[in-house]
C-alpha cells in the first residue's frame, strides 16, 4: 500500500493541451541506440512507460543533415523516412498510458557533419567544439529562416509520429537556440546579436513557430540551461533569470538544468542528490507553467520535498530511470525499499560516449530489453529442481544469487569474508564512493526476501568442499586482486624493483587499511577512477602525492563518465601533482626511475612509496583446481561449473553485475543460436518500422531494413 506522504507524486499535471498522469518525467537522455537501433530504442523507452513514468522522452533528435552528430548515435528526423522509428516508440509508450516527448535539436558548431559533409553553421564564425579541424560559418538571415523552417517541419513530423510533447532545446551547449544566447558564440551585430533581447530573439521565434505548428495537440517544452559555470562568456544565473522572465509564459513546460553535460549529470563522487536546486529554484517563482528539473532523485521523500517546497512540479529523472525503470510503480505500490537506486557512476553515459548501447551498473537489463528480451522485473522460472552453489558474494555473486533465487532455484551463497559485497563493500569506503554501496545493499535486501537463498559468511571453500556440497550447478565469483609488479597496459612484464617490495602498495592494500606515508607516487596505468581515488585518500591522510601516468592526461577513461573535469579540479584543489606522459621503469631504495614516453629521457624521483594501479589478476585458483578434477564431478553430482565476473576477467562493477545476471538468466535455458541476441538488420520485427503509423502489425517479414 502506498505511503500517503507520497500521494502528491501521483497527481496528474496538465502540460498545455496534454495531461501527465503523475509527476514522474523521464527527461531526454542519450542511449547509444537512437536512429541506428530503433527497435531496441523503442523497447527501452517502453519499459520506462510500463514502469509508471508519466512522460517518456527521446534523446536529442537531429532535425537536419547540417546538424549531423556522427559518430554519436542519436534520434533523427531529417525527413519523412525517419518518422516510422519514432512512431514505433510512441506506440509502445502510449500502450502504457504515458506521454511521448521529442527533443528536437540542431547542434550548430557542436555538431560534426562527418556523415552529411554539410558545412557547419553557427551564430558567428567559430571552430567546432569537439576538436575536429574544421570551422562553422556564420548564419545569414536566410539561414536563420531556414533553421526555423527545419525546426517547424521536424515538429510537424514529430506530431505525425504521435509525440505528445515537442521540445525546443536550449541547454548543454548543444543547440543553436542556446548558442545564440551565448556571448562567446554569438558576436553578431544584427537583430540577433548584441543585447540580451536580441540574443533571445531566435529562441522566442522557434518557440512560437513550434506552438503555431503543433500546439493545438502537442505541448511545447523548453529545455533551458540556467547556468554554464563559464563566467561572462556563458549563460550566467542572473542572465538566465532575465531570460526566463522574458519567456515565462510562452512554453507549456520549463525543463531546467545546468550546462554543460558534465555539470548537469555530475557523478555521485562529486555531487549529491538534488545538487541543482540552488540554480533552478527561481524558475517556479517566475512562471505559472509547470517546471521539471533533475537531481539524480531516488528518494521519494526528497521528491515530495521538491514539490512541497515549490522547487518543481514534475520530478525529472534520467539516470534514476535507467537504474530502475519501475521506480514510479514501486513508490505507488508502497515498495520504495525495492527501488534499485542509481549510484551515480555514469556508466550509462559511457554508452553514448563510446557509441554503443546504453549500460547500467545497477540494472543489467538496460539496453537488453529488445536485444535479449530481458525485463528488469520479470525473469523466466527455473527449469528444474537443481540446486546452485554460488561462491563469492561480490557484485557478480550477489546478482547471480538474487536472480537465481527470483527464478525459484535453491541457492547457497558462500562468502569467504565476514561481510557481503566483495569489491563494492571495500571500494565504497574510499573517498566519494559511498553511494556505490547501493549495488551491494539492494541485492542483499532482495536476497533477504527469498526463502530459497541461503547465505554463508566466513566460508572459504576448497575444491573438496565444493564437490562435497552436493549442488548440481556451481558458479564461482571469487573476484580478483591488483598486481604489485607494475605489469599492465604499458608493461607486459614486471617492472624491476616493484614485485615483493614493501614500499610498493596496491589499491587492495589501501582498502585493507595498509597505507604508505611520506611522499607517494600513484602510478596509474588503468585510466579510470581507482588511481585518482587512491591519490585523494592518501592526500587526505597527509601524504605528498604525485599522480603519474604514461597517458597524456590523467584518468583518460573518465571522459566517458563525465568525471574528468571534476577529477582534475579535485586533484588541483588538494595539491596533488600531475605527471603525465611518463612511464615507471624501475624502483630501488627511495629512487623511482621514470621515463618520458616521447623523448625516452629518464630521471629519478625520490619517493617513500609507490601505489600501483595497473592490472588485476583473477582469483581463479578454485576454478582451476575444480577444472583439473573434472573427472570427479559426476560422482559429486556436479553437472556444470562456471567462473564469472572479475574471477573470469576483471572489469567494471557493471561487467560483474551483468555477468551474474546473465548466468542466472541462461542457466538451463536452451541456446538461442550462435549469436545470443537479436540484431536489427535481419529482425522479423522489421515490419514494425515499415507499416504506417497506427496500422496494426500483420504477418512478419524477413526482409532486411
Amino acid at each position: 500500500m502506498r505511503d500517503p506522504r507520497h500521494d502528491i507524486l501521483f497527481e496528474p499535471v496538465k502540460i498545455g493541451p496534454v495531461t501527465a498522469k503523475n509527476r514522474f518525467f523521464q527527461v531526454p537522455h542519450c542511449n547509444g541506440m537512437g536512429h541506428a537501433m530503433p527497435l531496441a530504442h523503442a523497447a527501452m523507452r517502453e519499459t520506462k512507460a510500463e514502469g509508471g513514468w508519466a512522460v517518456v522522452s527521446t534523446e536529442e533528435c537531429e532535425i537536419h543533415p547540417s546538424g549531423d552528430l556522427t559518430p554519436y548515435v542519436e534520434a533523427r528526423l531529417w525527413d519523412d523516412r525517419d518518422i516510422p522509428a519514432l512512431a514505433l516508440m510512441c506506440d509502445k509508450v502510449h500502450a502504457h498510458g504515458a506521454l511521448a516527448a521529442l527533443e528536437l535539436s540542431h547542434n550548430g558548431p557542436t555538431a560534426s557533419n562527418l556523415y552529411s559533409r554539410e558545412v557547419l553553421i553557427a551564430p558567428s564564425p567559430q571552430p567546432t567544439k569537439y576538436g575536429y579541424p574544421h570551422q562553422a560559418r556564420a548564419m545569414t538571415l536566410h539561414d536563420i529562416r531556414e533553421y526555423r523552417r527545419w525546426h517547424r517541419e521536424a515538429a510537424i513530423r514529430g506530431k505525425r509520429a504521435g509525440m505528445d510533447i515537442i521540445y525546443v532545446y536550449a541547454a548543454h551547449d548543444l543547440s543553436l537556440a542556446m548558442h545564440f544566447l551565448q556571448r562567446r558564440r554569438n558576436q553578431r551585430s544584427d537583430e540577433y546579436g548584441g543585447s540580451l533581447e536580441n540574443r533571445v530573439r531566435l529562441l522566442r521565434e522557434v518557440l512560437q513557430d513550434t506552438k503555431d505548428a503543433v500546439g493545438d495537440t502537442c505541448a511545447v517544452a523548453l529545455r533551458f540551461a540556467v547556468e554554464e559555470g563559464l563566467g561572462s562568456g556563458g549563460v550566467e544565473l542572473a542572465e538566465a533569470q532575465e531570460i526566463v522572465g522574458m519567456l515565462a509564459e510562452l512554453p507549456d513546460l520549463w525543463d531546467v538544468n545546468l550546462a554543460a553535460w558534465y555539470n548537469d549529470s555530475v557523478p555521485s563522487r562529486f555531487a549529491a542528490e538534488g545538487a541543482q536546486e540552488p540554480f533552478i529554484a527561481f524558475v517556479k517563482k517566475t512562471t505559472s507553467k509547470p517546471v521539471v528539473g533533475v537531481g539524480r532523485f531516488t528518494s521519494p521523500d526528497t521528491m515530495v520535498s521538491q514539490l512541497k517546497r515549490g522547487m518543481l512540479d514534475l520530478i525529472g529523472c534520467a539516470r534514476p530511470s535507467i537504474a530502475d525503470p519501475f521506480l514510479p510503480k514501486k513508490i505507488e505500490e508502497g515498495r520504495a525499499d525495492d527501488i534499485r537506486e542509481c549510484i551515480g557512476c555514469n556508466v550509462c553515459v559511457s554508452g553514448d560516449m563510446t557509441i554503443s548501447p546504453i549500460r547500467c551498473t545497477q540494472n543489467p537489463t538496460m539496453g537488453e530489453e529488445w536485444r535479449k528480451r530481458w525485463h528488469p522485473e520479470r525473469i523466466a522460472p527455473k527449469r528444474s529442481a537443481a540446486r546452485v552453489l554460488v561462491v563469492g558474494a561480490g557484485p557478480a555473486g550477489l546478482e547471480a544469487a538474487r536472480a537465481l533465487g527470483q527464478r525459484g532455484y535453491e541457492v547457497s551463497l558462500a562468502e569467504a569474508r565476514r561481510e557481503l559485497g566483495g569489491r563494492v563493500a571495500r571500494e565504497s569506503r574510499l573517498p566519494g564512493l559511498a553511494e556505490w554501496a547501493r549495488v551491494r545493499d539492494w541485492r542483499i535486501g532482495q536476497i533477504r526476501k527469498l526463502a530459497n537463498v541461503a547465505v554463508y559468511l566466513d566460508s572459504a571453500l576448497t575444491a573438496q568442499d565444493v564437490l562435497d556440497f552436493g549442488a548440481e550447478h556451481v558458479v564461482l565469483a571469487t573476484g580478483c586482486r591488483w598486481r604489485h609488479d607494475g605489469c599492465g597496459r604499458s608493461h607486459g612484464f614486471a617492472i624491476p624493483g616493484l614485485a615483493e617490495n614493501p614500499r610498493v602498495f596496491t589499491v587492495d592494500d589501501l582498502m585493507d587499511g595498509r597505507l604508505p606515508e611520506g611522499k607517494v607516487v600513484v602510478y596509474d596505468d588503468d585510466g579510470y577512477y581507482h588511481a585518482s581515488v587512491a591519490a585523494e585518500l592518501l592526500r587526505l591522510r597527509g601524504c605528498e602525492v604525485i599522480h603519474l601516468t604514461p597517458e597524456d592526461s590523467l584518468a583518460p577513461w573518465t571522459l566517458n563518465t563525465l568525471d574528468y573535469r571534476h577529477v582534475r579540479k579535485r586533484m588541483a584543489e588538494l595539491g596533488i601533482e600531475a605527471l603525465v606522459s611518463h612511464e615507471v621503469t624501475g624502483y630501488a631504495g627511495s629512487a623511482l626511475t621514470v621515463e618520458d614516453v616521447w623523448t625516452h629521457r629518464q630521471r629519478e624521483l625520490a619517493c617513500d612509496a609507490v601505489v600501483t594501479v595497473t592490472a588485476r589478476l583473477p582469483d581463479d585458483a578454485l576454478y582451476q583446481e575444480l577444472c583439473r578434477r573434472e573427472a570427479e564431478w559426476m560422482d559429486a553430482g556436479v553437472s556444470s561449473l562456471r567462473c564469472i565476473g572479475d574471477a573470469e576477467a576483471p572489469g567494471l562493477i557493471a561487467h560483474a553485475v551483468y555477468a551474474g545476471h546473465r548466468y542466472a538468466r541462461e542457466l538451463e535455458e536452451p541456446a538461442d543460436g550462435e549469436v545470443a541476441f537479436r540484431r536489427h538488420f535481419h529482425s522479423a520485427d522489421a515490419d514494425d518500422l515499415r507499416r504506417p503509423h497506427g496500422q496494426p502489425p500483420g504477418r512478419r517479414s524477413q526482409e532486411t531494413l
